[in-house]
């Protein structure tokens, strides 16, 4: 039915004019959809005015951003109509509703109807419409590693969900995606969470608003948190973590009673190597003290592997130290936080609230302009939407209706594919800039899509490669690597085996060697470009490098 047919529409003009066609009454107000009925919106209460909004909200998101609003009719569509002062109160308090949401409203059309004493009264038709662009506030994303049982999801869901633990990890459940991970307690994939800071530094978490949309909204600095896997099994995920999401920052967390152990060496290794700044934190305060704790991390922290200097932030004077000081210089900031009292949890927000953006404004606009490249890390299947993509845009810009392309497949082809829609923070945008983490819904489904593909603009006229060539630096290796070892290469969203064809040194490479080494793709061609930071493991071996040449795949 058309909700626009509460007008004769042979006689509305375009514009608000009153018209005196009469319509005898609407079909009741619809539970679901975009449309709401309202006989009057004078003076609401405060109470009623914050109902009010979240009703506005729920009818812009069933209309994909816009709803239309009857005023002066009652919930059975009976036009009852108001008087000239009502209405005016009505309209500037829908105003009022839509300013809060960021939206504006227009009056479509006005009408008269007559009323039992003979008096005309006024029906209003409002359309409120909001178009959610380019999200106004400063992302932050952190990584968060360490070894398991530190307390890592239990941290994250007492910073973001406003409510300390009980001691026996309530306030992780809502971090875990998979009922293994519950039941277990150990997290084994990678899920993310936000906290959001307004202007005047107050922490924004679901404590207060219900929807992550309503955190963004709010919000003009945002911390992403990426909750990583702390089991030695998981360890392939928590680095494609690290190298696919590409965070400003890793919070290494350590447990107070259990010290330096497990995994803890590894992550710290990973976040040295991959050039990430680091902060860390102490947990489980209240079970025993951190004195020997820290003891140990200053040691860890002055070795010759690391040469940090750590700075245990006792009080706010310290945060800011640390904070300005988080990416220009080598100091490590150390803070120490129970989940179950909350000590030194406020520390902790505090420095959240002064971290820096590990990019520029200056190097983001530079970003910008240069043809986009979209990292897609997650893959989807959506009922009425079709085939979702999820991932980073590490450079351009990508708006609704871009043509772009996709790959490589498996023969290392593009496709050409448009962005039908666009998702960011679990709320629908137009537009996604770069260093941006955002879901595109495409127009057609591919096959043989996969994580590690990526979305680029048709004019840089990508190619896939099975062949490439890096320097690599060896960190730990038992023996020699010598030509035919397979291991597994991590290049940015990129997880496959490789294996080395060539090493450009006598007598293989071991611990500490450098060497131009060629590698061979295992299964299917990859997107590869010269400069890209590589990282490759094989059980215990691990090695770092860049890649200098690339041997795209010959098209037909």
């Amino acid at each position: 039915m058309d909700f626009l047919g509460l007008f004769d529409p042979s006689t509305a003009d375009e514009s608000c004019d009153v018209h005196n066609d009469f319509t005898d009454q609407l079909p009741p107000e619809p539970q679901a959809g975009n449309v709401e009925y309202k006989l009057k919106l004078v003076n609401p209460s405060k109470q009623r005015f914050e109902h009010l909004v979240t009703q506005m909200k729920w009818r812009l998101r069933e209309g994909q951003g816009e709803a239309i609003y009857e005023i002066g009719v009652e919930d059975n569509g009976v036009l009852t109509g108001l008087t000239e002062c009502e209405m005016t109160a009505s309209l500037q308090t829908l105003q009022q509703m839509a300013y809060k949401l960021g939206a504006t409203t227009t009056v479509l059309r006005e009408r008269l109807v007559d009323s039992d004493n003979g008096n005309s009264r006024k029906v209003a038709e409002v359309l409120v419409r909001k178009v959610p662009d380019d999200q106004h506030n400063i992302e932050v994303r952190v990584a968060v590693m360490g070894s398991a049982d530190a307390g890592k999801s239990t941290l994250l869901g007492v910073l973001t969900q406003g409510q300390l633990d009980n001691g026996r990890g309530r306030a992780r459940l809502n971090m875990f995606r998979h009922l293994h991970e519950v039941q277990s307690g150990r997290t084994s994939s990678i899920s993310h969470e936000i906290l959001g800071f307004d202007t005047q530094g107050h922490v924004l978490n679901y404590s207060e608003f219900m929807t992550a949309e309503e955190i963004c909204e709010n919000s003009t600095k945002l911390i992403t948190f990426i909750d990583l896997a702390g089991h030695r099994k998981y360890l392939r995920t928590t680095v494609l973590g690290l190298t696919g999401y590409s965070p400003h920052h890793v919070m290494l967390v350590v447990s107070g009673s259990a010290g330096i152990v497990g995994m803890t060496h590894e992550h710290l290794a990973l976040a040295i190597a991959l050039d990430v700044p680091f902060f860390i934190t102490i947990t489980k305060t209240d079970v025993k003290s951190p004195a020997d704790t820290l003891l140990s991390l200053e040691a860890m922290l002055k070795s010759a592997g690391c040469r940090k200097v750590p700075l245990v932030v006792r009080n706010e004077d310290d945060v800011i130290t640390a904070g300005s000081n988080q990416l220009a210089g080598n100091i490590v900031p150390i803070f120490c936080v129970s989940n179950v009292t909350g000590d030194g949890l406020e520390l902790l927000t505090k420095f959240l609230h002064v971290l820096p953006p590990g990019i520029s404004i200056k190097e983001k606009e530079r970003l910008e302009q240069e043809l986009c490249e979209f990292q897609i890390d997650e893959t989807f299947r959506v009922p009425e939407v079709g085939t979702v993509v999820g991932g980073l845009l590490t450079k351009g810009v990508i708006s609704e209706g871009a043509k772009l392309v996709i790959g490589p497949l498996n023969d290392g082809r593009f496709l050409p594919v448009i962005v039908q829609s666009i998702h960011r923070n679990k709320a629908p945008c137009r537009v996604v800039r770069a260093s941006q983490s955002a879901s595109l819904g495409l127009n057609q489904e591919i096959l043989g899509l996969r994580n590690g593909m990526v979305v680029l603009s048709p004019e840089s006229k990508p190619a896939g490669c099975l062949f490439f060539q890096a320097a690599v630096y060896v960190l730990f290796h038992t023996t020699a690597i010598y030509p035919g070892f397979q291991t597994t290469v991590h290049i940015g969203n990129i997880r496959q085996t490789a294996v080395i064809e060539g090493i450009m040194a006598i007598g293989g490479i071991h611990t500490n060697d450098k060497a131009s080494v060629l590698f061979r793709f295992l299964r299917h061609a990859e997107y590869v470009k010269v400069g890209m930071r590589l990282l490759f493991r094989e059980g215990r071996t691990k090695g770092i490098g860049k890649v200098t040449q690339v041997f795209p795949v010959e098209q037909d």
